[in-house]
């Protein structure tokens, strides 16, 4: 028997699919399992925002096509990258256990980002990310980033920028957890959708693959995802606009937190809500609606 993982062909991208396979093959050591790289457009144009050029599913599409042609049996996405909807016969099959979802702070000169020079130059290309920042720090000049774990972190070295956030997951999952210079709370900076999650995309119709993977799968990762990704879905947001939503598991409850910006920082929305674990969607939706109504529906108008 053989499996066949599409994953982008990144550093981080492939760690990660590499962690999946290694996982697989400890369950089921007599599955041959081979890693299929898969250049996406979110690959090839990397001198363009996301926002301006499409947004979550350029990182995503060429691997969905290739798992509904059956040239793969299964995708392993960051779901930060995943769009709401998926391709009516794909299903988000397993997630394992999500590492640290925080954004991390990675500077040579200051300790945190509240300890930045004024007027200081801050490294990404997250509009999520931006609007935070000018929020706590409306001083701080934003410098657009794009380009892998290491090319961001060759671009602060070069002096592009005083300091740079990424997410701490790819970080750590890099061995690179030395480059943090603080963990940026998530008070102060809310995580994308599902960051540092991984999720485990199939086509509906095997069941033989579901069935090889449900192992993987992470409780109440899965809860919290399904919880973030509701308030997604239901603002019908993506990389166009900044929206944050992260969820946490205690006991039979979901605390959910979410927000809508305005580019500049200048309006920010946010709520929360406490679910119950049985209807992780169903408090997703609740919060998402809130936040509309509370002027988050006049910001996405906007943008």
């Amino acid at each position: 028997m053989s499996l066949k993982i599409g994953t982008r062909a990144s550093r981080l991208a492939l760690a990660q699919a590499a962690w999946v396979k290694d996982k697989i093959e400890a369950c089921h050591p007599d599955l041959k399992v081979e890693l299929v790289k898969i250049k996406t457009t979110g690959d090839r144009i990397l001198n363009s925002p996301l926002s301006k050029i499409g947004g979550k599913g350029l990182f995503v599409k060429e691997i969905e096509e290739a798992l509904i042609k059956g040239s793969i049996d299964l995708a392993v996405h960051s779901m930060k990258d995943v769009p709401a909807e998926l391709p009516e016969d794909l299903c988000l099959s397993c997630f394992p256990k999500r590492e640290t979802p925080q954004d991390a702070f990675i500077s040579v000169k200051s300790k945190a980002m509240d300890k930045l020079p004024l007027g200081a130059r801050i490294g990404t290309s997250s509009l999520r990310r931006s609007a935070q920042v000018l929020a706590f720090r409306p001083d701080l000049n934003i410098v657009p980033l794009r380009g892998n774990v290491d090319t961001r972190l060759k671009k602060l070295e070069s002096g592009e920028a005083d300091a740079i956030i990424l997410a701490s997951a790819g970080l750590l999952r890099l061995g690179l957890a030395d480059r943090i210079t603080d963990y940026v709370p998530t008070e102060h900076m809310l995580p994308a959708v599902g960051q540092g999650a991984l999720g485990l995309e199939i086509r509906k119709i095997d069941k033989r693959t579901a069935e090889l993977l449900a192992f993987i799968n992470h409780k109440d990762t899965e809860l919290s995802v399904r919880a973030e990704r509701a308030v997604l879905r239901e603002l019908g947001g993506g990389c166009q606009v900044p929206i944050a939503a992260y969820a946490q598991i205690r006991g039979e409850d979901i605390n959910l937190d979410a927000l809508v910006a305005s580019v500049d920082g200048r309006r920010i929305i946010k709520d929360k809500i406490v679910g119950k674990t049985e209807d992780p969607e169903g408090a997703g939706v609740r919060l998402a609606r809130r936040l509309l109504d509370s002027g988050a529906k006049q910001i996405l108008d906007e943008i």
